[in-house]
């Protein structure tokens, strides 16, 4: 499947409006009045009174195909509730609740679900209620899963949802691609897995093109996830990044991207592990900045794995097997080499691709 539109090359920052608040019990409200396209000529009617949703956590880059390439994994995720709020004034969106963690601002000006969310009000012409958001989180922030796409998805599709699934996939996924260039940079290989689920090619981003890709749903495709705790902000380690790259390494990296493609498709896990654990360019210069990685990957293939690699930007490291038995005995030796080469405790996860992506959880009709 492939879904194509055009996407704005330097999207608009959202702003604030000027007029004081009055209501000191009205805080962190931000109105939908920022550049998108408008989908919806007529304002839909929300047609429940709150809805629930789930986004599923995502591994991006997969070793060579960093920024394109991307997939969503089962069993862990961000939740985001949305309700209809006389107390909020109309067209505008207020975060009243946010649990899992202690570190996310309520302005939706800096939360990637409140972006999401009014990003997608935007899209829907929203102008006569005002509603209310609260996020919870079930990912670590600066984990390589995915944090802020698994918040942005939930938002914009609990959105969507509310007002009767007006808006395509691709609408939900240039709303989240909104919140990550302001959070994170501008690049889909977390959110439109998240959207999306199961493995998602990112094959243009002017104009933005998406491709899924379908892994055979007879074959059984385990990933095993450790992440260790030690902190890995995406800004230092795309920092750590070579500005340019020899035409071997880019030959080189080609040919696994286009392997890894190929071995998803066919659910072929040993050429997928193989590609996976082939990047050149991008791998070895963020390795070195989490402590005993390598020696983590090298314990991983020696204990079975097809593949490992950096999930994302890291710390979190991930392998793939064909079967949860596997999985644990793999997932107990990264964590041994985790603290045996670089002193840090982990925790390993043995989880399924999903292949459902963001999708709505709970509603109260109205």
């Amino acid at each position: 499947m492939a879904i194509c539109f055009l996407s704005p090359l330097k999207p608009i920052t959202p702003t604030v409006s000027l007029t004081p608040n009055l209501n000191p019990k009205k805080t962190n409200i931000l109105r939908c009045n920022f550049s998108l396209p408008i989908i919806t000529t007529t304002e839909p009617e929300p047609v429940f009174t709150s809805v629930r949703s789930f986004a599923p956590a995502t591994v991006a880059n997969l070793g060579p195909g960093f920024d394109f390439l991307g997939c969503a994994v089962d069993g862990l995720g961000d939740f985001v509730s949305i309700r209809v709020d006389p107390s909020v004034h109309p067209g505008e969106l207020s975060i009243s609740d946010i649990s899992g963690t202690k570190n996310l601002s309520k302005n939706p000006l800096k939360n990637c679900a409140g972006i999401a969310a009014i990003a997608t009000m935007k899209m829907l012409s929203i102008r006569s209620v005002g509603l209310s958001l609260s996020l919870e989180k079930g990912l670590p922030l600066g984990s390589g899963l995915g944090s802020s796409a698994a918040s942005a998805a939930a938002a914009a599709v609990a959105v969507n949802e509310l007002f009767g699934r007006k808006l395509e996939v691709k609408d939900l996924v240039l709303a989240g691609l909104e919140s990550e260039a302001k959070v994170s940079g501008y690049h889909a290989d977390n959110i439109a897995p998240a959207i999306m689920g199961g493995f998602v090619l990112i094959r243009s981003y002017d104009p933005l093109e998406l491709m899924s890709l379908q892994f055979p749903v007879e074959k059984d495709l385990i990933f095993v996830l450790v992440s260790p705790d030690f902190e890995a902000p995406t800004k230092k380690m795309r920092a750590a990044l070579p500005a340019e790259i020899g035409m071997s390494h880019h030959v080189w990296n080609c040919s696994q991207a286009g392997a890894l493609v190929a071995s998803v498709l066919q659910g072929d896990l040993v050429g997928l592990g193989k590609a996976l654990s082939s990047d050149k360019i991008v791998e070895p210069k963020r390795a070195p900045l989490i402590p005993g990685m390598e020696a983590v990957k090298k314990a991983a293939l020696e204990a079975g794995a097809f593949g490992c690699t950096i999930s994302g930007a890291g710390p979190t490291a991930v392998a793939v097997v064909d079967s949860e038995d596997r999985g644990v005995e793999v997932g107990e030796r990264m964590v041994e080499a985790f603290w045996k080469q670089g002193n840090l405790k982990a925790v390993a996860m043995v989880r399924r691709l999903d292949r459902v992506g963001a999708r709505l959880v709970g509603s109260v009709p109205r």
